[in-house]
């Protein structure tokens, strides 16, 4: 299942519980980096671009439901 993000005038809600604050996300990303490595090769990235992402599972930390978020408007958003 597909979890949507949320939005600039959205936000993620458990359905089970009301949770509005805390999630553990899991994604997949597909990005490009610039790794510069020091004298000692230490990698550091300097740049990143993110090529695409998908949000595998989102899991609520209060009751541990899985993919069971809805997206609720966020207050105020309709100002």
């Amino acid at each position: 299942m597909t979890v949507p993000l949320p939005t600039a005038s959205t936000r993620w809600r458990c359905t089970l519980c009301g949770n509005l604050t805390r999630f553990d996300v899991t994604r997949s990303s597909k990005v490009v980096e610039y790794v510069h490595l020091d004298l000692a090769g230490e990698p550091t990235v300097e740049e990143r671009e993110v090529l695409g992402e998908t949000i595998e599972s989102v899991r609520c930390r209060w009751c541990n439901a899985v993919d069971q978020v809805e997206l609720v408007d966020r207050p105020g958003a309709g100002s």
